[in-house]
């Protein structure tokens, strides 16, 4: 693709990103990094709930009137000592759980579009923290080594990884086929158990009410088994409940929604939430009834929706972020996610790049002491 001279500039309007929406659906299409968490619904319906005390600062870049590629960014400051320093992070960054965060671009425009934004981050000179990228994506392989050549600080720090499941077997049997033998035995009997000892049904949301209702049982049985373990932040508060009320509407309506709930003998016993877009299927979050733990229907659960991602034809399944062991009973293979840390050669950025190496060293040095704690030994929780 023949590109002519490029320009920058930056959306800071919650009125332009929303008529962004239709030019940003088709770039991301076009782009290798294309994925759920970069669609114009999910980082749109994220900044309306979780914008406030921040600013919009999504970098585009175009070549006369087309838009090339897209940086989703936004700003906010951050405090050093007695400095309140400005930083440029990802939108959809937090609680929400946004994998796979990256620089939106055409194919093989990459390298074009970095070359434009390069030298408007250097004349901004503001630190940037760039959280869950793909190690493999060009902004993780290109950028920092970019811009150190004009004298940054750039660290990337591996973070969690994404255990994937390769759907390439063809059928459902093929894949379990592929699985350890134990696992494979294990999920047949307990199947076969629940259909033994309960009227089992599944229910998925093809209605808005239908959604509404799924989308309920997911949060209900998800709190339900971890509050009574300290709880747990996936749906903590009427932001995020608003936020997947919001998006789960939109995705809905996109083909891309993904809920789930087994019922045993007509109570909601485990619920699925997850997405279809692309040829991968995401499991995005889950929740099932402690009183069921014993027939392990949350494993059931997740074996079954491998199997109805393989009759859609995706050829991945992803269970995003997290190294919990129960992923490792399905899947083989994981995606590393890093995050990027960019210092410019400023002096508020050196202060900055100091003061996150010294909190560094305190993390480490609290992690450690919790571990000696408890006595060396690490306390993997199971979800499932």
């Amino acid at each position: 693709m023949t590109l002519s001279s490029l320009s920058v500039a930056v959306v800071d309007d919650t009125r332009d990103f929303a008529a962004l929406r239709e030019e940003w659906t088709e770039l991301l299409e076009s782009s290798s990094s294309d994925c759920i968490f970069l669609t114009w619904e999910w980082l749109y319906t994220w900044w309306v709930h979780f914008g406030r005390n921040r600013g919009l600062f999504i970098i585009t870049v175009r070549s006369g009137s087309q838009l090339v590629a897209i940086l989703p960014l936004t700003s906010s400051r951050t405090w050093v000592g007695p400095l309140s320093i400005p930083l440029l992070e990802f939108a959809g960054t937090g609680t929400i759980g946004s994998d796979y965060l990256d620089m939106i671009s055409r194919r093989n425009c990459e390298s074009e579009a970095l070359d434009a934004l390069v030298p408007f981050l250097s004349e901004k000179a503001t630190s940037m923290r760039l959280p869950r990228v793909s190690e493999s994506s060009a902004l993780a392989v290109t950028l920092g080594r970019v811009l150190a050549d004009q004298g940054w600080t750039c660290v990337p720090v591996a973070t969690e990884v994404c255990p994937i499941i390769d759907l390439s077997a063809g059928s459902f049997d093929a894949y379990l086929g592929s699985l350890g033998p134990n696992h494979r035995y294990n999920f047949k009997r307990r199947l076969r158990n629940l259909t033994r000892d309960y009227d089992v049904g599944i229910r998925y949301a093809r209605s808005d009410e239908e959604r509404r209702e799924a989308l309920s049982d997911v949060v209900n049985l998800h709190l339900q088994r971890w509050t009574p373990r300290g709880g747990s932040d996936a749906f903590d508060g009427s932001d995020l409940l608003a936020f997947h009320d919001d998006f789960s509407d939109l995705a809905q309506k996109r083909g891309w929604l993904r809920l789930m709930v087994i019922t045993l003998d007509g109570r909601p016993a485990a619920a699925f939430y997850g997405f279809r877009y692309g040829h991968r299927f995401y499991f995005y979050q889950s929740g099932f009834d402690p009183a069921f733990v014993r027939s392990s229907v949350g494993l059931v659960m997740i074996g079954l929706t491998i199997r109805d991602a393989i009759g859609e034809g995706a050829t991945e399944y992803d269970m995003l972020h997290g190294d919990e062991s129960y992923k490792f009973l399905w899947a083989k293979t994981v995606r590393q996610l890093i995050r990027l840390e960019l210092y410019p050669p400023v002096r508020l950025g050196r202060m900055h790049r100091h003061a996150a190496r010294v909190t560094a060293a305190t993390r480490r040095l609290a992690r450690l002491m919790l571990k000696v704690e408890l006595g060396g030994t690490r306390r993997d929780v199971r979800p499932l």
